[in-house]
Parts: structure tokens; sequence; C-alpha cells
């Protein structure tokens, strides 16, 4: 049983990730955290440096889960690699975090989060901090 993290660094990240730690904890399972950047990006804010990985390991040990670190740069996009993760690892529950944006700005730039919910094969729980 897994539930894979959808990670990007800050407040909404550390949110996720103790959401993630509680909500694996209650079913048993571990957290696969991916962090995820597309390969052609020179500099990615959501992309995790290791004190930032370091953090979230600290919490889910907080939580007593085990877990796993996938820090990918793919030519897909954060949503798709997420998915990918989830349905390679056949996860019971994929966290991500919500964001607040405009309609505006989803519609021009889209949402990993929307596309995760939209097109996961499991549950998902979106965090909003």
């Amino acid at each position: 049983m897994t539930v894979v993290l959808a990670y990007a660094p800050g407040d909404l990240g550390t949110a996720t990730a103790r959401s993630a730690g509680r909500s694996a904890a209650l079913l048993g399972s571990k957290v696969v955290i991916v962090n995820a950047t597309r390969a052609d990006r020179l500099v990615d804010p959501r992309w995790a440096d290791e004190a930032e990985l370091a953090h979230v390991i600290e919490i889910l040990d907080e939580a007593q889960v085990g877990h796993e670190v996938r820090h990918l740069k793919s030519g897909a996009l954060p949503a798709d690699v997420v998915l990918e993760v989830a349905d390679e690892v056949d996860a019971e529950l994929i966290v991500v975090g919500l964001r607040r944006r405009t309609p505006v700005g989803k519609l021009v730039l889209g949402s990993t989060p929307q596309q995760i919910l939209l097109r996961a094969n499991c549950p998902v729980l979106a965090v909003k901090a």
C-alpha cells in the first residue's frame, strides 16, 4: 500500500507532506515523494533541493511512516510524472497541494493538481494551506 506525495517546496509543500504522513499512518502505508521538473528547465522554483527533501523526510519520520524519494527530471509534465509513479506503485492515494490562482491563470497556464485530480486512477487528497 502506497501514498504518493506530489511535492513542491514551500509552506504548501510542508502542509501537503504533513497530510501525506498522517494519511499513510492511518492507512498503514508508505509514502513515495515525487518531486519533478521538466528536463528542459534551467530554473524551476518547484524543484526541491536536498535540504527541502530532508525536511519532508523528517516530517514523514515524525509520522512514523516509511518513505521513498523520486526526484525526477523528465520531458513530461509534472502531472504526468506523478500519475505514472502512482500507477507504477499502485497507489491507494495521491496527495497534492492547491495554490490560490485566478481562473484565467488556470486556463492559460494549466494546473498540475487539476490534471492529477481529473486523471488519477485512485482517490486524490487536495490540501490547501
